[in-house]
């Protein structure tokens, strides 16, 4: 079974391009047009286990804020597609990771239920063309297309670029382990048999 999907996605202000696979390595590009979202979308790919291409062309003369959201939207529509109707996933996935002096934590319920809840607070600060707070804005698209119960904490940091990163890299945990093939799982994971 290839758990794979490919979205386009155009806008009066970007069109976005996205392949997406499950069940990867990491591989792919990531073209954004801003530099630090594309570091971010390779951790997550990398870490998330996932094969990504991602193509945005957009209006980034009046910031990152549309590149950033409308690629989460997309992504979000990947990766409920690839997920088809949930059978056989586990459903849930969680993790914390380190990185230098920042922590995150992540857990992710695919749950068919829309819902972010972000805690951190993030300096107003611009990271590589990236504003930090467009994290949240991020994940908040990917949990409303793909239909997922995200929560991500920032629980501690000094520096937004490894707050933001932590934060990226927790939730592809999480997610990772979310979508994996449970083998004791044959149908959807759910009393009420649907996701």
């Amino acid at each position: 079974m290839t758990r794979m999907a490919e979205i386009s996605r155009r806008t009066n202000e970007t069109d976005v391009t996205l392949r997406l696979w499950l069940d990867g390595t990491g591989a792919g590009r990531r073209e954004t047009g801003v530099g630090f979202f594309n570091h971010l979308l390779d951790a997550l790919a990398r870490h998330g286990g996932l094969d990504l291409d991602v193509a945005v062309s957009g209006d980034l003369e009046t910031g990152a804020h549309h590149t950033v959201e409308d690629t989460g939207l997309a992504l979000g529509r990947a990766l409920d597609q690839a997920l088809g109707d949930r059978a056989g996933i586990a459903r849930f996935g969680e993790a914390i990771v380190p990185m230098d002096e920042a922590r995150a934590a992540a857990a992710i319920d695919v749950s068919g239920r829309p819902l972010l809840v972000f805690e951190g607070e993030l300096a107003p600060v611009t990271i590589g063309g990236m504003e930090a707070d467009l994290c949240e804005e991020f994940l908040r698209a990917v949990a409303s297309t793909a239909k997922l119960t995200v929560h991500v904490r920032i629980q501690r940091g000094t520096n937004p670029h490894h707050m933001v990163e932590v934060a990226f890299k927790a939730f592809a945990r999480a997610l990772r382990e979310a979508v994996a093939i449970d083998p004791r799982q044959s149908g959807v994971p759910s009393t009420k048999g649907v996701l």
